[in-house]
């Protein structure tokens, strides 16, 4: 292990991540895709450590972290085909064309609700391009599509944050240890609900500002051609189930999540090609949306962003930038409230994804000796498994992307979809935002006095 550490190295690397996250944070800005800075950022940071460490076993220890990164990746690549998949079948339009209210009140918090559970299981991303396409149909003026819209970012970050499955930052938290399935489920549901409830109690004052009912409007989606509401319906509860099953599976076996995600994709997979071959469907060759056909449009930006991210940071705990970083918190602050608070906050600036491997960098989970060794083993027990730490982190870098509508993917989907304005929505929604995100942590607070 490589225990001195040059000046200069220190500072290369603090130039390197400095550039990296100054061109994620503002790719819209500087028109330059945040995956090629990040994958540019992760080759230059390992370089950078194998020229002035002279540590001879860097390439065995980039293979290491290349592992663990790829099976996070490899989750991700079956989840999202799976998603894909119900939404080339319509399976979404399903739940969608239940909502018939007119009433925006009760629209306000039907809409709520649904993206609340529905981001749970599917990425908030997904879920909020699904919920923002049904609000052109139903939402014809601008200004209540845009507090609609606001409401149902808030609902999609905090719904991603209390599931295993719901939010990258809650997979690799998951998949790394860090966290349980149940305890997530457990501790961070009320919290997130009440970070979903308060925002949209304050939004109904501005919606009561207008007329109430909205004009009928047809909400019926055609389905894909020689796709029945049967096959439709089918595929999308195969769908969901197999999304559903990877937290069981993972609890039955104790494999790594991705085996479960691969084995529900397999399944997924295998039955829909069967009903493709074996079935009489009025479809030809080309409309038919095979699994294979769906891999191929997979979003591979994305996936090469998370690994250049999650490699960058992974560079920077060989290095032991990360430990240092993490010392000076500790000795500084000492708080896991304050800390978390203060990553949720710039998860609304920066990305959450590397902001939460960096804590998983910089924060090793300690075993019951090192716990017992620790000159503050109180303290040091907030850093297990399941440990407040790391269940405040899975809330505040989640549901604190809401505060700005760059902070999370969810955001900045709807701000191209829906072109809001950055300022409309720091004046209208990132005040109800932010107490919502306060109202939750409170509520952490009172639940690691009553129950941890």
């Amino acid at each position: 292990m490589i225990t001195q550490k040059t000046d200069t190295y220190d500072t290369d690397n603090d130039c390197i991540v400095c550039f990296g996250v100054y061109g994620i944070a503002l790719e819209h800005k500087i028109k330059i895709d945040k995956s090629a800075t990040a994958l540019a950022m992760f080759a230059v940071i390992w370089s950078v450590y194998a020229l002035a460490s002279g540590d001879a076993d860097t390439g065995s220890k980039l293979l290491e972290h290349l592992g663990s990164t790829c099976e996070t990746l490899v989750f991700l690549i079956g989840a999202m085909t799976i998603v894909d998949l119900i939404d080339r079948h319509g399976g979404f339009s399903i739940i969608t064309e239940r909502i018939t209210t007119r009433n925006k009140i009760t629209l306000l918090w039907t809409l709520a609700f649904i993206t609340f559970f529905m981001s749970a299981v599917l990425d908030n991303m997904t879920t909020t391009i699904i919920m923002i396409m049904m609000l052109r149909k139903i939402v014809p003026t601008v200004r209540d599509r845009w507090i609609f819209a606001g409401v149902i970012i808030i609902a999609a970050n905090t719904g991603g944050a209390w599931s295993p499955i719901g939010d990258v930052t809650t997979i690799m938290l998951w998949m790394r240890g860090n966290v349980t399935a149940g305890s997530l489920i457990l501790y961070l549901m009320v919290p997130c609900l009440v970070s979903m409830v308060i925002p949209v109690a304050m939004a109904m004052r501005q919606l009561r500002q207008g007329a109430l009912m909205l004009p009928p409007v047809e909400t019926t989606t055609p389905l894909p051609s020689g796709v029945g509401k049967r096959f439709s319906r089918g595929v999308l509860c195969l769908g969901v189930a197999g999304l559903l099953f990877v937290p069981v599976f993972k609890s039955l076996t104790g494999l790594p999540p991705y085996v479960g995600m691969m084995l529900s994709l397999g399944v997924v997979w295998i039955v829909t090609e069967w009903i493709y071959g074996h079935r009489k469907l009025n479809i030809s060759e080309d409309s038919k949306h095979r699994v294979s056909q769906i891999v191929k449009n997979i979003d591979m930006p994305t996936i090469l962003f998370f690994l250049g991210i999650l490699m960058s940071v992974a560079g920077l705990q060989t290095a032991g930038i990360l430990s240092d970083t993490a010392n000076f918190l500790d000795r500084s602050i000492h708080e896991v409230f304050t800390i978390t608070s203060i990553i949720g906050v710039l998860s609304s600036v920066i990305d959450n994804v590397p902001l939460v491997a960096a804590c998983i960098g910089m924060y090793p989970m300690p075993d019951v000796a090192a716990i017992a060794a620790s000159a503050d083993p109180a303290y040091a027990q907030l850093f297990a498994p399941d440990g407040l730490f790391w269940l405040l982190l899975s809330y505040c870098a989640g549901v604190g992307g809401s505060i700005l509508i760059i902070g999370s993917a969810a955001g900045v989907v709807a701000m191209g979809l829906e072109r809001i304005d950055f300022a409309w929505y720091l004046k209208n929604i990132s005040l109800m935002a932010f107490v919502g995100y306060v109202a939750g942590i409170v509520v952490i607070f009172l639940e690691s006095i009553l129950l941890m």
